[in-house]
């Protein structure tokens, strides 16, 4: 069933998980975009206004009108029409997961404006043109979780092929943004093109391993996992006091972390929302003294995903 008016929450996701760079994702409870739509007379789509962020109004230049023009393309409506009004709370170069939040909002969006025509799949698809003009790969470490909540695997872009993991029940996560940008495109140029078979043997072990420990609830199979020989190496030193919050918040009880997509934010595991907040206060103690403002985020993973919410 179509509607006229909707209004739609995503949620920020943590990308690569320390050791599944590109392949796994995990979704939380907040912060999270939000969009209203509503269907239109006028052709095409158009974007109202953008809240909390200085962003293109243009729609092929910003990523919800971008996604929103690839739903009309395939739905080979070329007269339908939608204005769009977003609400940005996720500050873009965060690294948790901005600019999937807005493209997964609007192809959910989309999808309930229009009936449903298309499942999680084709939605994950029509989100990743958004990533494709956030950073210049259309990949759906972000997305892909945004839109189905909780853990989810990709196993492969060419067919894309996802599945979604098993979260368990007192797994929680603490995140540190440090109100610094750290652009995606940028991240990426800094890495390494070719990586050693011993590191490259070490990651898949890992990766292997944090699915096994997802799926037996195994807490201290999780912690062993949450490694990253990779890319950590290279990406942590944009990161202020990296080394010593990893440590010292998992001296506080955390299973493990480390960076969250592209950076600049750090994401801890906890079992047990007592230690994400015992990570929480550790996080405090690391930068207050830094002069770097930051927010921390404190939740459950979320296994909601997008959806619609009331006005």
């Amino acid at each position: 069933m179509e509607a006229d008016c909707i209004k739609i929450f995503a949620p920020a996701t943590v990308a690569n998980v320390a050791c599944g760079f590109d392949v796994i994702g995990l979704a939380i409870d907040a912060p999270g975009d939000e969009i209203i739509l509503r269907r239109s007379s006028e052709p095409g789509i158009r974007i109202l206004a953008n809240h909390g962020a200085d962003l293109p109004l243009e729609a092929s230049q910003n990523v919800c009108g971008v996604v929103a023009q690839h739903f009309l393309k395939k739905l080979e409506q070329p007269d339908a029409g939608v204005e769009m009004e977003i609400f940005k709370n996720i500050a873009p170069g965060s690294g948790i997961g901005s600019s999937a939040a807005s493209s997964a909002a609007a192809a959910v969006g989309m999808n309930e404006l229009f009936g449903r025509p298309y499942d999680n799949k084709q939605l994950i698809r029509f989100a990743m043109e958004g990533e494709r003009l956030a950073s210049g790969a259309a990949h759906a470490d972000n997305v892909a979780p945004a839109i189905m909540g909780g853990f989810t695997l990709v196993r492969s872009y060419q067919p894309l092929d996802i599945t979604a993991l098993h979260t368990p029940k007192e797994l929680w996560v603490t995140v540190i943004h440090p109100q610094i940008e750290v652009k995606t495109s940028d991240a990426r140029a800094i890495l390494k093109q070719k990586v050693l078979m011993t590191d490259a043997i070490k990651q898949w072990g890992n990766v292997a391993a944090l699915v096994a420990g997802l799926y037996q609830e195994d807490y201290g199979l999780i912690s062993r996992s949450l490694e990253d020989v990779i890319v950590e190496p290279v990406r942590s030193i944009l990161i202020p006091a990296f080394q010593e919050l990893k440590r010292k918040c998992k001296e506080a009880g955390a299973l493990g972390g480390g960076i969250s997509g592209s950076g600049p934010s750090v994401f801890m595991l906890s079992r047990g929302e007592a230690t994400a907040r015992q990570v929480q206060a550790v996080m405090n103690e690391v930068y207050a003294p830094l002069g770097v403002d930051y927010r921390i985020y404190v939740s459950p993973i979320s296994t909601q995903g997008t959806r619609v919410v009331p006005f």
